[in-house]
């Protein structure tokens, strides 16, 4: 068995269990068989002699129980039919009828499909097929009448399980749990349960007369009594409670149909929550024993339950992908989180109760925010961490909610720090896959009992082992005063480092890539944290050199730029991408990613700008619109469909970070192609020299040609971080009582991120714009509403340019401020035939009303709140169309309007209003802003803008 591919209850199940079960195989009168869906164990009974008398009992049950009943039983009924007694096989069902004719063996549909002669065979070809002395036995028993049993009952619980004798050697540890109080220790190994002294490790109480395996164990509230959860796999499963002094079994809990993985006493002591193989989560009343009530909803084996601090909600971890919140009191279902990409095995709150986490088979662990209290709602996720190389076998929450541990099935067993899951501590090596793990009451130790047996404890430093992830670019420097260059002409040779000329700083190279994998290389001397440009012109000029320049330490070595470390993996699906578009990127583990998390694709870098938007869609990547952008100096490239991708974080060169089972890259000083794709083919390089001292910068082609006709002008000066600004739509024509966008767009050169505000002045009278108008910190554009007074006048043909434009930055400290000209042709338009507004929706609590200001609607980062669109129709009856995911205009990034479906935000005919949502990612930035909606219809009409504030991050269900 290979314990990577299964999580910890089902390893303890397949492992402990086969153990347990195996000295039957020489049982002598009967005929065994264990099927859980990863191997089976078969017993098998002396064959019935051609003259013995079959009874159903002894010879076709276990054949039935064997090869049949795992799919043709009262659950999973597949094709319409249940073997799980004798009236429903004869009574038979789906489209082959009865499947036993008594008396005729040769016509039944079960020997026929058996010996393949009918479809479907049966059991599939993938599955165990039958001997041919069973399927004479089967034949047999059918030819001679199909006699039933003297008392017709379930074969799946008519088993007698064989005394079996203790083994010697100590089995798996399959649970443990501290007191209360921390004073002592309960270990299940097997069918044995340990209560030993945390301290000193005495046996003070010893439980043997388990029924089956116990795969979990746990203390009541005061430390008098014990839960555990056993049963016999395919047999039942069953709760005890037991006296947590001597050991007394005081009450059963019993009715699940399979072997039990978890019991959990709510918090209050009112309620006992069993669950386990049968996919059925029981609630019983914990004084009586009585039951309460049963979920009957997963699709897999139930692995693992918790209780929320204040025991309204039950969490519930499955085989069938999911986590499930429900609400205790009645049972109904409160969210499916169903991010995780495989089965899963662990499941807790955080003693706060403020977050959900839980891990399993796809090596992550998830974390979740806790809002779903008393309603169904959804409940964001927060992390999704790559965590291990094996399936995920075990978690533990720390007393002060503030660490984690978690175990796996590559024997590591790792701490980390909440709620931001950050690895503080990876142990050594484990000697075996850990199973149960725990803090320990004593400070920075935790337990861990393994599958060979052994118990440890184990010392994890809560102090974190990488460091911090650092920006990708540093902040913009002051640009540099401009001084002249140096103009120089390459001297060849000058293709070794030995042979380099060096050149001042600023420099203006003309030069020639003479021939085919020609390098031409400079020296030139940098100071520790200079901020360089390196630029080459080639293309744009009409050379036919495609430029790659990389940055050299003086003896050849590349310069190292950043190491990304991967912490999710993922692939591309539905298409591959081009080198150019920067929308559309459809990922597997898609919920599991960030906006403005780094992407690496086979060596491109790009950055996720928003969320896919729709069932039919991916994400968007920086910029947003147009030619994407990318960066560390990677290249734009093209992605196949399948191809690999990875969420990094970007760490300082030279570091070496913690293994997390996914790769590190180690990027350098070089590029091809512009990032922000400015400069076409040409390339170029910012360069952050890390230390002084001398530096080569090496130029080729890219495809390895040359020629005369490769020319180029390379230029090295110092960082001149700026900006270009832009005004789209002027000249607007504007309806009397409504208004109409203008976008203004920038283009950042040189490593400049920061904000741009754009200043209007001098509007003609009548006419106004919304504000303030900003372009975020490494945006692209901000969108602005010109308004026109119901009984404003037409502005005179000069009006439009007297208006005055400018856009204003702070760079380095100094006022950078470029003239945009005017906004010519400014006038107004018809009447209009609809006009939109934009109005609190079911919540009033988020929004605040000024008298005679615009609404200013509230939200928290990862949050959503709704707000209303109305129409009012002046001359037009058909559907109002407000956009697909670029209907909230002006929103702050990380912001956006949700819900929209294949066809965006609508309004359809025959109706004047509609509720829409608004979510803000957790990215979102605190502050304020205008926006607005437009509707499409009749040259884009914008409503009044109004302002949305984004409060500082905070839990908004406190």
């Amino acid at each position: 068995m290979n314990p990577e591919r299964h999580p910890q209850h089902v390893i303890n199940r397949r492992g402990a269990e086969a153990a347990e079960w195996i000295s039957a195989i020489q049982h002598p009168a009967k005929r065994f068989c264990l099927t859980a869906g990863i191997f089976s164990l078969t017993f098998p009974a002396v064959p019935a002699n051609a003259g013995d008398a079959l009874t159903y009992e002894r010879d076709i049950a276990p054949i039935l129980r064997s090869y049949c009943a795992g799919c043709h039983n009262d659950k999973d009924q597949e094709g319409g039919l249940s073997v799980e007694t004798y009236a429903l096989l004869l009574k038979g069902g789906g489209d082959h009828g009865n499947p036993v004719n008594p008396g005729d063996a040769d016509g039944s549909f079960l020997i026929r499909s058996i010996r393949g002669a009918e479809k479907p065979k049966m059991p599939p070809k993938d599955e165990p097929q039958l001997p041919a002395a069973e399927i004479g036995v089967l034949s047999r028993w059918i030819a001679s009448g199909a006699a039933g049993p003297k008392v017709d009952v379930s074969i799946l619980q008519s088993i007698t399980a064989p005394a079996i004798a203790p083994s010697p050697a100590p089995g798996p540890v399959t649970a443990a749990a501290y007191s209360p109080d921390g004073q002592r220790l309960a270990i299940a190994q097997g069918k044995t349960i340990e209560v030993r002294e945390a301290a000193g490790g005495k046996v003070l109480l010893s439980v043997k007369d388990l029924p089956g395996k116990a795969n979990a164990v746990h203390f009541t509230a005061d430390g008098s009594q014990l839960i555990i959860a056993t049963g016999i796999t395919g047999l039942y499963g069953v709760a005890q409670l037991r006296d947590g002094r001597s050991g007394a079994l005081l009450r059963e809990f019993a009715g699940h149909s399979d072997v039990l993985y978890d019991a959990e006493i709510s918090p209050n002591g009112e309620m006992l929550a069993t669950a386990g193989y049968d996919h059925t989560i029981r609630l019983w009343k914990l004084s009586d024993g009585s039951l309460l009530r049963s979920i009957d909803v997963h699709k897999g084996a139930v692995f693992d339950l918790a209780w929320h601090p204040d025991g309204r909600v039950l969490a519930s971890a499955s085989a069938d992908e999911t986590v499930k919140l429900w609400r205790a009191a009645d049972g109904v279902r409160l969210d499916t989180l169903n991010q995780p990409q495989d089965e899963m095995s662990c499941v807790l709150f955080t003693p706060d109760g403020r977050h959900v986490i839980a891990a399993g088979r796809d090596k992550r662990i998830h974390l979740w925010q806790f809002v779903s209290r008393d309603a169904p709602a959804l409940n964001p996720p927060v992390h999704s961490r790559f965590a291990h190389d094996s399936p995920v076998t075990g978690l533990a929450v720390s007393g002060d909610g503030r660490h984690l541990l978690s175990s796996a099935g590559d024997r590591t067993l790792k701490l980390w720090s909440l709620p931001d899951l950050e690895l503080e501590d990876n142990a050594p090596l484990q000697p075996d896959i850990s199973t149960a793990v725990l803090f320990a009451p004593q400070a920075g130790l935790c337990f861990t009992g393994r599958m060979d047996g052994s118990t440890e404890l184990v010392r994890l430093a809560a102090s974190p082992s990488a460091p911090e992830a650092t920006a990708p670019l540093p902040a913009a420097p002051v640009p540099a005063p401009e001084i002249p260059a140096a103009a120089m002409t390459e001297a060849e040779p000058n293709n070794l480092p030995g042979g380099t000329v060096a050149v001042p700083i600023p420099a203006q190279i003309s030069g020639v890539v003479s021939a085919p994998d020609d390098a031409d290389l400079f020296r030139f001397h940098a100071a520790a944290g200079a901020a360089l440009t390196l630029e080459v012109n080639a293309a744009r000029s009409g050379s036919k050199l495609d430029s790659h320049l990389e940055i050299l330490t003086s003896d050849g070595t590349p310069v190292r730029q950043a190491v990304l470390q991967a912490t999710r993996d993922s692939w591309f699906t539905f298409r591959g991408k081009d080198s150019d578009t920067a929308d559309d990127f459809r990922l597997q583990n898609w919920a599991e990613m960030e906006l403005n998390e780094y992407l690496y694709a086979n060596g491109e870098v790009v950055k996720l700008w928003l969320y896919p938007r729709g069932p039919d869609s991916g994400f968007k990547v920086y910029p947003g619109t147009g030619k994407r952008h990318t960066w560390f100096g990677t290249p734009a490239l093209v992605h196949a469909l399948g191809a690999p991708a990875y969420v990094v974080t970007p760490l300082p060169p030279g570091t070496e970070p913690a293994p997390n089972g996914l790769p590190v890259f180690h990027l350098n000083y070089a590029n091809d192609d512009d990032p922000s794709r400015r400069l076409g083919a040409d390339s170029i390089v910012l360069f952050d020299a890390p230390a002084e001292g001398e530096y080569l910068v090496k130029l080729t082609d890219v495809r390895g040609f040359g020629g005369p006709d490769f020319t180029y002008s390379l230029a090295i000066r110092p960082r001149r971080p700026d900006f270009k600004a832009v005004t789209g739509g002027a000249g607007p024509k504007v309806s009397p009582g409504s208004g109409r966008e203008i976008t203004f767009s920038t283009e950042r050169m040189e490593g400049f991120e920061g904000p741009v505000r754009i200043e209007v002045t001098n509007l003609p009278p009548g006419f106004s714009i919304s504000g303030p108008i900003e372009i975020e910190a490494g945006q692209q554009s901000a969108v602005a509403v010109l308004t026109a007074e119901a009984g404003a006048a037409p502005p005179g043909d000069a009006a439009g340019k007297s208006v005055r434009v400018r856009a204003m930055a702070s760079i380095g400290g100094r006022d950078i401020i470029h003239d945009l000209g005017d906004l010519d042709g400014i006038g107004l338009a018809a009447p209009p035939k609809v006009t939109v507004s934009i109005l609190p929706g079911t919540d009033p609590a988020v929004v605040a009303e000024t008298p005679g200001q615009p609404p200013e609607f509230r939200i928290f980062p990862g949050q959503t709140i709704s707000a209303r669109v109305r129409a009012v129709r002046h001359d037009f009856t058909g559907r109002i169309e407000l956009g697909g995911d670029d209907s909230g205009r002006n929103l702050p990034h990380g912001l956006y309007v949700d819900n929209i479906g294949l066809n965006g935000l609508l309004i359809v005919e025959g109706q004047t209003e509609r509720e829409f949502f608004i979510t803000a990612s957790k990215v979102a930035k605190p502050g304020i802003r205008p926006f607005h909606l437009r509707a499409t219809t009749d040259g884009g009409q914008a409503s009044s803008p109004v302002m949305i504030r984004i409060l500082p991050p905070q839990d908004p269900a406190r």
